[in-house]
C-alpha cells in the first residue's frame, strides 16, 4: 500500500488529518473564547464579529499562495511556516489587551490556519483516485473533530485562566505539527494513484489527459458556479459556527445547551465531512452537495423556531444537524476539483475556490452581526436557510469540464 514513499498512503492521510485538526481549532474554538476576549479587550458584538471576519479573510487569502508553493516545492516548507503562525497567533491572543491586538494576533493565526489547511486537505487528492472522497473526508473530519474534543476543556478553563488556556492550545499545535510535518510528501507522478486503471506500460488512466492550471480552471463557468455555491456555504456555515452559542444565550436557553451546541456543531461538522465523502464516492459528487444543502437549510430553519420556542434539546439537535449537512462540501469539492481539473495543480485551484471564504467570512461575521442587530436572531437564521436552498438549486447546473483546457 505504498507509492514510492516507504509509508502507507493512509499514514499520510492520518498526518494530514492532524494538520487540518490543528488549523480547525481557530474556527471552532472562537465561539467559546469570544466572550472572554470581549471581557479582556472591551470589544462590542460588532467588533467581535469583525475580529472573526478578519481571521477568515486572512485564512482564505493565505490558501492560494500556500497551494502555489506546495504544488512546486512540496508540502513541508509551507506547513512549517503555517504551523509557526498558528503558534504565534495563540500566544499573541493570550496576552492581547485591545481589540486591535486581538484582531492582529487572530489574523496571523488565520494565515497559519489557511496555509496548513490548504496543504493538508489536498494531500488525499494527490494520492487517491477511486477512494478520493473517503480519504479527503477522513482528513476533513479532523477540521472540526479535534475541536469537538477540545471545546469542553477550553470552556471549562477559559474564564478562570484565559492566558493559560490559549498558551496550552499553542503548545498542542506546536507538538502536533513538529511530529507530523516530517511525514508529509507528494507522490512520484510517474506512479499511478490508488485505484487508477493501468495500461500495459504501467501508466495511469489519467495519462494523456490534460491537467488544468489555475489560470485555465478560472476560464471555465463551472469554476465560478462552484465559487458562488462556496460563498453561500461558507457564509451560512460561519454564521452557525460563530453564532450558535450566542443565539442560544439570546433566546434564554440554558448554559448547558449553549455548551452542547458549541461541541455538537463541531462534531456534526466533522462527521458530515467524512460521511459526505463516502457517499459522494457512491452516488456522485454533485447529488451529494445538492441533497446535503437542502437538508442543512431545513435543519437551520427548524433550529431557529425551536430556539425561540425555548426547546433546548431541539435546538441543540437541529443546529448540530445543520452543521452536519453543511460540511460535506468540504470533502466533496476538493475531490470534485481533482475530478474536473486533474491533480497536478489541484492545491492552487482549490485554494482559489476556497478564497470564497473571504466573502463568506464577511457574511458570517460582520454582516451577520449587523443583521442580528437590525432584524433579530430568528430572521437572520431563516435568511441563511433560504440562501442554502438557492445554492442547492444551483448545483443542478453543474456539468463536467471539457477534458482539454481551452
Amino acid at each position: 500500500m505504498t507509492r514510492g514513499t516507504g509509508v502507507s498512503r493512509w499514514v499520510l492521510v492520518a498526518v494530514a488529518a492532524v494538520g487540518v485538526g490543528m488549523a480547525g481549532t481557530y474556527q471552532f474554538v472562537w465561539s467559546s473564547i469570544r466572550v472572554p476576549v470581549s471581557a479582556r479587550t472591551g470589544a462590542s458584538e460588532t467588533a467581535l464579529g469583525t475580529v472573526f471576519t478578519l481571521f477568515v479573510i486572512f485564512q482564505a487569502s493565505a490558501q492560494f499562495p500556500a497551494g502555489w508553493v506546495r504544488d512546486r516545492v512540496g508540502p513541508r516548507l509551507p506547513l512549517a511556516g503555517g504551523s509557526l503562525l498558528l503558534v504565534v497567533g495563540y500566544v499573541g491572543t493570550a496576552w492581547a489587551e485591545s481589540v486591535t491586538g486581538a484582531s492582529l494576533c487572530y489574523a496571523l493565526g488565520g494565515v497559519g490556519a489557511g496555509t496548513v489547511y490548504a496543504v493538508a486537505i489536498n494531500t488525499p487528492a494527490k494520492w487517491f483516485d477511486e477512494r478520493r472522497g473517503l480519504a479527503t473526508g477522513l482528513v476533513g473530519f479532523a477540521y472540526a473533530g479535534v475541536s469537538f474534543l477540545l471545546i469542553p476543556l477550553v470552556r471549562g478553563r477559559i474564564t478562570s485562566d484565559f492566558a493559560g488556556t490559549m498558551l496550552g492550545l499553542a503548545a498542542l499545535v506546536a507538538v502536533a505539527m513538529l511530529v507530523g510535518i516530517p511525514f508529509f510528501r507528494d507522490p512520484d507522478t510517474s506512479s499511478p494513484a490508488d485505484g487508477a486503471e493501468q495500461g500495459g506500460d504501467g501508466s495511469s488512466a489519467r495519462d494523456g489527459e490534460a491537467e488544468y492550471t489555475w489560470r485555465e480552471a478560472v476560464r471555465t463557468w463551472q469554476f465560478w458556479l462552484l465559487y458562488g455555491i462556496f460563498v453561500i456555504v461558507n457564509g451560512v456555515g460561519l454564521m452557525i459556527v460563530g453564532k450558535a452559542v450566542a443565539f442560544a444565550e439570546a433566546t434564554g436557553l440554558p448554559t448547558t445547551a449553549a455548551t452542547a451546541a458549541a461541541s455538537l456543531v463541531a462534531l456534526g461538522d466533522s462527521a458530515g465531512v467524512i460521511v459526505g465523502g463516502v457517499v459522494s464516492d457512491r452516488v456522485g459528487r454533485v447529488p451529494t452537495i445538492a441533497l446535503s444543502l437542502v437538508a442543512c437549510g431545513a435543519c437551520l430553519a427548524g433550529a431557529s423556531f425551536v430556539a425561540v420556542g425555548g426547546v433546548a434539546a431541539g435546538y441543540v439537535g437541529l443546529i448540530a444537524a445543520a452543521s452536519f449537512f453543511r460540511s460535506p462540501v468540504f470533502s466533496v469539492i476538493p475531490s470534485l476539483v481533482g475530478d474536473y481539473y486533474g491533480t497536478s495543480h489541484n492545491s492552487e485551484t482549490y485554494a482559489l475556490l476556497y478564497s470564497s471564504k473571504l466573502w463568506g467570512g464577511v457574511v458570517g461575521g460582520t454582516v451577520t452581526s449587523g443583521l442580528v442587530v437590525l432584524l433579530g436572531w430568528q430572521p437572520t437564521f431563516l435568511l441563511g436557510a433560504g440562501l442554502l436552498l438557492v445554492a442547492a438549486a444551483a448545483t443542478g447546473l453543474l456539468r463536467p469540464v471539457d477534458p482539454s483546457p481551452q
